[in-house]
């Protein structure tokens, strides 16, 4: 099987699941994985035969991508930032989404003239957030915590390949007697679970089947769940004039503004992402 052939064949097969435009993406991705070639040196190498091995790696792929597993969990990385970062599917990919929710903690801290912050990011996941924080606030301090052990060891290992330090720790967030062992923080950043269960029937299939729950639901009753356990956290352990930053769920925008306002938070503010919806809030703490 020629260069040429695979990527053929994985494209064509793969359109009937995604559409040729996603098709296209999700095979250069694997391609370039394969061959650790660019998609010009791939062309000009198309009738290249592909090692036997690299033909097994191949066929192993496609079986993953039929199921349409995330192209990101069958071959382990996820590009965040600048950053080629591990995934597994104890953790959420990593989406550009976030990448806007950091930029807007770094302009402020940027404008704040404060050169060093302690930060703390709340169900961190891979560890794409405090690491990409930390690359580009060299001198400031992260915490990160998460309830999953597993996650707690892929954050590791992202920060350890990205040659930063993060202090990671394992914490059941919603209990209050776990997470009042957390140290005092100027900033609070978050994605928590924001989706109610009542919506996993409208996600895409492989978000449902793959992505792990845990970082995604929250109960149909109490969807702001996480989002209180931040302020009651937040009460004794963010400092004055300390900031939340967090994600929000497209349609509860409002809700977890209000409840900000109605802890005496100042400057509670919401912001829309590239695609026009409400899914990011920052707030001050008075």
């Amino acid at each position: 099987m020629t260069l040429e052939e695979a990527t053929k064949d994985l494209s064509s097969k793969l359109a009937n699941l995604y559409g040729p435009g996603e098709a296209s993406a999700i095979t250069d991705l694997v391609m370039e994985h394969i061959t650790g070639w660019r998609k010009m040196d791939r062309i000009i190498h198309k009738k290249d035969e592909i090692p036997h091995r690299k033909k097994e790696q191949f066929q192993i792929f496609l079986e993953q991508l039929l199921t349409q597993k995330p192209v990101q969990y069958v071959l382990h990385e996820a590009w965040f930032m600048g950053m080629k970062l591990f995934v597994d599917e104890n953790v959420l990919i990593p989406r550009p989404e976030t990448e806007e929710l950091i930029e807007w903690l770094i302009t402020e801290w940027t404008q704040s003239n404060k050169p060093k912050i302690h930060v703390l990011d709340v169900g961190t996941g891979s560890g794409c957030i405090p690491i990409a924080l930390k690359k580009r606030m060299p001198d400031c301090d992260f915490s990160a915590c998460d309830l999953s052990p597993a996650a707690i060891g892929v954050a590791k290992k992202n920060a350890s390949d990205q040659g930063v330090f993060i202090k990671f720790l394992q914490v059941d967030f919603l209990e209050p007697m776990q997470r009042s062992l957390l140290e005092n923080v100027d900033v609070i950043i978050s994605n928590p679970p924001y989706i109610p269960k009542a919506e996993s029937d409208s996600l895409d299939k492989h978000v449902v089947n793959f992505e792990p729950h845990i970082a995604l639901f929250v109960p149909d009753n109490d969807p702001l769940v996480f989002y209180s356990a931040i302020l009651d956290f937040a009460l004794d352990h963010l400092r004055s004039k300390g900031q939340i930053f967090l994600e929000l769920h497209e349609n509860l925008g409002e809700k977890v503004s209000d409840l900000f306002r109605n802890r005496d938070y100042s400057e509670v503010e919401l912001k829309k992402d590239l695609h026009g919806k409400v899914r990011m809030l920052r707030a001050e703490k008075k």
